[in-house]
């Protein structure tokens, strides 16, 4: 199970770094350069707010769905009519609620007319995920990881035509780039429906009163642990905005750092989508999962503190290098971001491995304390430091549950660290910081050679083994 991991891991990775960071700063990052701060912030905020409730969208059955299909591939085909017919009922509940909750917000037409794609295009991603839970759940991780950036790829056509060919005089429409997403997400949807119905047959869409009481019945823990994470998440781009007094500018100073440690954290993403079909694979299997664990760890969370270190020391010139205006509001609170990241990234990491294992009354319970810790301090915070308080409260609520599972999975898996892997990685921790303090970027050349330096270390303390690696390879292990 590691051979398959590591190599698809490699497969993701790449396909994610052709596309996605050209998606992520070269279109989005322009967008924001070539709107009003204020018109960005309110998508942003309305982008956030669409993720609170699209839990009634999945309801849990993605996760569900790849960690049955994982362990009973046999079952792949049998409901998948049923649940698209279910999912479609879904939609007409998460927009009622979406636009019920809006109003009371007291959001305008205009941005309640915003408000109606971006739900749709929720809709959509819902679907396109649904699909990408059986590919992944059959371990067909190339046809997953096309799938994964098709959107992304698409956008980059579209959008980059219109924003950097001669198309128009008129000045760039924050609606332009939300009706091209949406384009982009249907054309998405067909190719993988078209390979979803290829693979497991075409079905025929039923709605059917009992069974869909049952999906929400078994998929509940799954649809409240997602919910949970989505608030403690998302909340505070929304918060920002409704709760400060410059809101709208607020939120787009703090949009500019999230967006770098959302790009970073959909490539850390790419092991969840491979770990959980496989965690749940080998616990099915009883197979001890103890040393995936740590290999995906250590490339995990090591790779979390190079990327939280760096941007710390180099906050502002990395800023520079994408946008063009609104550099100081934002440096402070992308580089508490940047922190909040390594948390993300040992969630992704321990809380796909508890979902595998089916510790959800535990997962949800930690996600709950972390709900009510960010809605807390986010109240407390923003309306005083803005988008620098939404980040605060973000490295504290990831710190707080990131550890929490941490102990849990120690715990109950009794995974040992030997002395040396610790002090190692307290040696590797330390030369980041080092290599950070003592190297400083102003330009792109001493900006890579500190990139390359911290790269280096990940070798030298053994945090990339290259003879496991190559053990891996010659041998399942």
């Amino acid at each position: 199970m590691q051979k398959k991991f590591i190599s698809n891991l490699a497969l993701m990775v790449l396909l994610n770094l052709l596309v996605k960071p050209l998606a992520i700063f070269g279109i989005d990052a322009a967008v924001q350069n070539r709107v009003p701060a204020e018109d960005y912030g309110i998508y942003f905020a309305l982008l956030n707010f669409s993720f609170f409730f699209n839990i009634l969208l999945d309801f849990g059955i993605n996760n569900f769905t790849t960690k049955n299909v994982a362990q009973h591939p046999q079952m792949a085909s049998k409901y998948l009519g049923r649940v698209l017919g279910f999912r479609f009922l879904l939609f007409i509940i998460y927009a009622i609620i979406s636009y019920a909750v809006a109003i009371a917000l007291q959001w305008d037409a205009y941005e309640l007319y915003l408000l109606s794609f971006l739900v749709f295009n929720q809709f959509i991603v819902a679907l396109i995920a649904y699909t990408r839970s059986y590919f992944g759940g059959s371990l067909l991780f190339k046809t997953d990881a096309i799938i994964s950036v098709l959107d992304r790829f698409l956008l980059i056509i579209f959008c980059g035509a219109l924003i950097y060919l001669p198309v128009t005089n008129q000045p760039f429409q924050i609606e332009w780039f939300i009706w091209i997403q949406t384009a982009c997400y249907l054309l998405t949807f067909i190719v993988a429906v078209i390979l979803l119905f290829v693979k497991f047959g075409v079905p025929k869409l039923k709605v059917q009163p009992a069974f869909s009481y049952s999906i929400v019945r078994q998929s509940f823990p799954y649809a409240l642990l997602i919910f949970l994470m989505m608030i403690y998440t998302r909340v505070d781009s929304v918060m920002v905005e409704r709760f400060h007094v410059n809101g709208k500018e607020e939120a787009g100073y703090y949009a500019m750092g999230f967006r770098l440690v959302n790009a970073f954290f959909q490539f850390a993403m790419i092991f969840a989508t491979l770990l959980l079909p496989i965690f749940s694979r080998m616990f099915q299997k009883m197979e001890d999962v103890r040393p995936l664990l740590k290999t995906s760890g250590k490339l995990l969370i090591g790779g979390s503190f190079l990327l939280g270190v760096v941007s710390y020391y180099n906050g502002e010139f990395i800023l520079k290098l994408i946008y063009s205006k609104n550099i100081d509001e934002s440096i402070l609170p992308f580089q508490l971001l940047m922190f909040s990241f390594i948390g993300m990234c040992s969630t992704i990491l321990y809380g796909t491995l508890l979902t595998a294992r089916g510790d959800m009354r535990f997962l949800n319970t930690v996600s709950a304390i972390g709900v009510a810790v960010n809605i807390g301090m986010n109240s407390f915070l923003i309306p005083k430091y803005g988008a620098t308080g939404a980040a605060i409260a973000t490295v504290i609520t990831q710190s707080a549950i990131s550890g929490l599972q941490f102990i849990y999975s120690i715990r109950v898996l009794k995974v040992s660290v030997s002395l040396k892997e610790a002090l190692l990685f307290v040696l590797y921790v330390v030369g980041l910081v080092g290599i950070c303090h003592f190297l400083r970027a102003d330009s792109l050349l001493s900006f890579f050679a500190i990139l390359a330096a911290s790269l280096g270390s990940m070798f030298l303390f053994r945090i990339i083994d290259l003879k496991n690696l190559f053990r891996v390879f010659k041998r399942e292990v």
